[in-house]
């Protein structure tokens, strides 16, 4: 045997990834000088997060927005909006990723315009617009239309970016967000790879791309991914990415150029796993998940953005923010990384990993095939309820200590943080009367948008044409950007299409999901089990029911859902109807259902205006005896206020065992119901 030679140094060092921040809040003035200073320390593209009306197709002041504008993200209503976005930034030599999806194609119609204004070539715009809807109805729940219509939406957004802004990526499929929700790394590739065959499947059978187009649109497809901190795993992941994409590229679709097959993805590292507790550790941890994705040459991401370190316990301020961006910048310029070939080349250990991954990911892809792909394994539950099984089990083998979690389960002891001493000066507050300035400005936009300097046209006409391409089978991108030069509003443009396409509420995943944490004799399960038991007999109730409510916008609902299946499994009969309720609708359903309990998830920061109205609406139906349990990332002050307010007990991320909150919610019930305390021994 030749013996091994080492891996060669490079004589030129290889360019750096594009370095990101994902940021916006409160205004578009606000977020346009954020991105300004943030290009100015050095970084190399924008990531812009938009607030959840403006990725859910409500305008400000719908009834739904309440507390939600400007919150997680930049509000963006208009043309004017996006004008002041992007002012003194100039398009044309900018790389723009845009996360946004159910109302991607409005985005960039609105995007497209203002270059145009700039006097930029469109041609030779350069981003992304995530765009992937599959993901929103499995985890992020941002999702507006049903499937089909927005597998639509999605075709003729790749279509129109191919043939008339050919250098950018019109879809971004995003298995990020399903790691959050709880996928293995299989899963995370398998869901993802189906996602990609359904969009494929689609835009080809559209009847929009020539044959010899082909290997434009597979080129133009990017990926978005999770790097956790199980680094070895994530980095092996990343190379099974890459061949299953070159396989199914080649294989199912005929693209013979490997550049064209080429994997290309971007990533954010994981924030499912930054802690409340000790957050100091979340530094190291962000360290060790960007190097799972920087590491091999053959995998490397294309773009990264870092979480900060406190995004457990709120918004990043900018000089989180700016740390986290310093991090790359180390990385690429101060050490040897891009000197050399691939580390990795030839070692046995990942190449039997990356084979066991690829394996067991065709197998799933193969099984989603069978049941008629993406789409149908969406609208059947089956992805749903996969990932609400799998979350549920890591969360188990947390509490349990079998998965160690430094700080939260592990080495809890601690000396006093100097970072977290006021807490509240440690994140970014958004003022609350933000929301009222944005919604009397787009109040102004209607009002002025005919006139000079504007002078749009009336946007009803724009709105009719919109309502009439969705009829029929043309593409609507055109008829979209005829509504974002009329002036129309983020409300209109998506309340023209909810009345051709409809809405859909995607299934919860909750009623499948299977036993998460088994009740045996001497267990915690045990013990809240029987407290369970022992509180209904004393009400007088076959079973005690509890409401799980998602007001307002926030679609995150992996903790929802675990509260949820954990409550089924303690012995409660769950009422759980999912994402973007209203405080109106929760408590209709609360007294509906003579619940005795109301627990409210919200991660989005509009707790402060909607936990209150919840808490009001329930004193109005006289039901105020009914306690109610809020969880969330909340901040201590926040906390204080609502438990002044009248909320029973305030959860965070800290809480991590599920078990011992539904412990508590049983505690407050027989609190509220001036029942004894009952001490049952685990």
């Amino acid at each position: 045997m030749t013996e091994r030679q080492p891996p060669q140094e490079r004589k030129e060092r290889d360019r750096p990834w594009l370095m990101r921040t994902y940021a916006g809040h409160s205004t578009a003035e606000a977020s346009n000088e954020l991105y300004r200073r943030n290009l100015a320390k050095g970084q190399t593209g924008l990531s812009v997060a938009f607030d959840l009306p403006t990725q859910t197709g409500y305008d400000p002041d719908h009834v739904l927005a309440r507390g939600e504008v400007g919150r997680v993200g930049v509000p963006v209503s208009h043309l004017g909006d996006m004008r002041r976005l992007f002012q003194d930034i100039p398009l044309e030599r900018m790389n723009t990723s845009m996360t946004i999806n159910a109302t991607a194609m409005w985005l960039l119609a609105l995007y497209q315009v203002v270059a145009e204004e700039q006097g930029a070539d469109i041609t030779q715009l350069q981003g992304t617009t995530q765009n992937d809807i599959v993901k929103e109805y499995l985890s992020r729940g941002t999702h507006v239309f049903p499937p089909v219509p927005s597998l639509r939406l999605t075709t003729d957004m790749i279509c129109y970016t191919v043939n008339h802004i050919p250098k950018w990526n019109p879809i971004n499929i995003c298995s990020y967000h399903l790691q959050e929700a709880g996928a293995t790394p299989v899963q995370e590739i398998a869901y993802a790879m189906s996602t990609a065959i359904a969009v494929l499947d689609a835009v080809f059978a559209s009847g929009q791309i020539r044959e010899d187009q082909k290997g434009d649109v597979v080129a133009r497809i990017s990926f978005f991914v999770n790097a956790g901190v199980r680094f070895v795993e994530e980095m092996c992941k990343m190379r099974a990415f890459g061949r299953i994409w070159d396989r199914i590229t080649r294989e199912r679709y005929g693209i013979e150029n490997p550049k064209h097959r080429r994997f290309r993805y971007g990533v954010q590292v994981n924030s499912l796993g930054l802690t409340e507790a000790q957050p100091e550790n979340n530094i190291q941890r962000i360290v060790l998940e960007m190097l799972a994705v920087t590491l091999s040459k053959d995998a490397r991401a294309r773009a990264v953005q870092l979480p900060a370190w406190n995004e457990a316990l709120g918004l990043p301020r900018p000089w989180d923010q700016q740390w986290s961006l310093r991090m790359q910048q180390v990385l690429a310029y101060e050490s040897d990384l891009l000197e050399y070939e691939d580390l990795f080349e030839g070692s046995h250990v990942v190449e039997a990993k990356v084979a066991r991954l690829v394996e067991e990911s065709f197998a799933e892809i193969d099984r989603i095939q069978e049941m008629g792909g993406a789409m149908a394994a969406v609208e059947s539950g089956y992805l749903k309820s996969q990932l609400v099984a799998s979350h549920a089990e890591r969360r188990a083998r947390i509490e349990s200590g079998e998965e160690k979690i430094v700080g939260v389960n592990v080495f809890e002891s601690t000396e006093p943080n100097p970072l977290t001493a006021d807490l509240d000066a440690a994140i970014q507050t958004v003022d609350p009367a933000v929301e009222a300035r944005v919604t009397a400005a787009l109040q102004e936009w209607r009002d002025t948008r005919y006139q000079p300097p504007f002078n749009h046209p009336r946007p009803c006409k724009a709105l009719e044409r919109l309502k009439e391409a969705a009829q029929g089978t043309g593409n609507l991108m055109e008829a979209t950007l005829e509504c974002a030069r009329a002036g129309v509003t983020t409300g209109e443009w998506a309340g023209a299409l909810r009345e051709v396409f409809g809405e859909f509420r995607a299934p919860t995943g909750v009623s499948s999901a299977p036993l998460a944490v088994a009740a045996e004799e001497g267990t915690a399960m045990a013990a809240v089990r029987r407290k369970v038991e022992l509180t209904a007999k004393d009400l007088g109730v076959g079973k005690l029911r509890f409401l799980v409510g998602k007001p307002g916008l926030d679609g995150h609902s992996n903790g929802a859902e675990q509260i949820a299946v954990r409550a089924r499994d303690a012995g409660f009969e769950v009422v759980y109807q999912g994402i973007r309720l209203t405080p109106e609708e929760i408590v209709s359903a609360a007294v509906a259902e003579d619940v005795h309990g109301v627990g409210l998830s919200i991660l989005s920061g509009s707790h402060a205006q909607l936990v209150p109205d919840v808490l009001e609406r329930l004193r109005e139906a006289g039901a105020d005896d009914i306690p109610v349990i809020a969880g969330g990332i909340i901040p201590n002050a926040d906390a204080e206020l609502l438990r002044a307010a009248g909320v029973a007990a305030v959860f965070t991320p800290k809480d991590f065992d599920i078990t011992g909150i539904i412990g508590r919610i049983v505690d407050e019930i027989r609190s509220a119901n001036k029942l004894d305390p009952l001490e049952v021994p685990a």
